[in-house]
């Protein structure tokens, strides 16, 4: 897919989500770690509707971490263009998985490009639905997202509906991807699917984007690391 030309205050690279309102994330199965156990790097392959690749995701972590923190270890996201140009960057912080203490909630930053922050994805307190705010780079909300009670559902894809940032109107939402029994059963390998207005803030669309990669890791790599 070819990037469209840039509007006036996009950040380079981002051309592409302008012009769609949806996005599919392809998590790669990793051979090795399916036969020996050991946790690779994540790769996501990142397509539009018509399967054509727009960005590429690589986390960054070393060896040691992936195997004693496992899904709630840090991470950097490099997230690339069909170029190998670096355009979204994740950084995720070790915090433990106690939603109780809100030193311990989870929380994504998003850079685009690298060094240049345009957003954040907060995990709030919650009961019962897990409840995540997205927040430009003042942190002033700008949507909000909820979760299903369970994440863990068999044959179902799993909904996170996306809001206003008052709660009342849905803007889109993302989706984690029934891919079958075989795959869900023996790797964690994720589909993820993300709907958003076409008319939404470029940054907020990235952000969105990196909602993604904190859902994975919280809610379905500690699913398929416990089958």
């Amino acid at each position: 897919m070819q990037p469209p030309p840039p509007p006036m205050g996009c950040p380079p690279g981002l051309e592409y989500l302008t012009q769609i309102d949806q996005l599919l994330i392809r998590q790669q199965v990793e051979l090795f770690e399916l036969f020996t156990g050991c946790e690779m790097k994540n790769k996501y392959q990142i397509t539009n509707s018509l399967g054509q690749q727009v960005y590429f995701a690589k986390e960054d972590t070393d060896c040691c971490t992936r195997q004693c923190c496992g899904p709630a270890r840090p991470f950097e996201m490099e997230i690339t263009d069909n170029t190998g140009r670096e355009v979204i960057h994740l950084s995720r912080p070790l915090r433990c998985a106690c939603f109780c203490c809100w030193c311990c909630l989870q929380t994504i930053e998003v850079q685009a490009p690298r060094g240049n922050v345009v957003g954040y994805v907060e995990q709030e307190f919650y009961i019962c639905k897990p409840k995540f705010t997205i927040k430009d780079a003042n942190r002033q909300t700008i949507l909000t997202m909820t979760g299903p009670i369970c994440a863990c559902r068999c044959c179902a894809d799993v909904e996170f509906p996306v809001l206003s940032a008052d709660g009342t109107v849905p803007v889109g939402k993302v989706t984690k991807q029934w891919t079958g029994l075989i795959k869900e059963a023996f790797t964690d390998a994720e589909n993820f699917g993300i709907t958003f207005p076409m008319d939404l803030d470029v940054k907020m669309k990235a952000v969105m984007l990196g909602a993604v990669f904190l859902i994975d890791f919280m809610f379905f790599e500690t699913q398929n690391h416990n089958n």
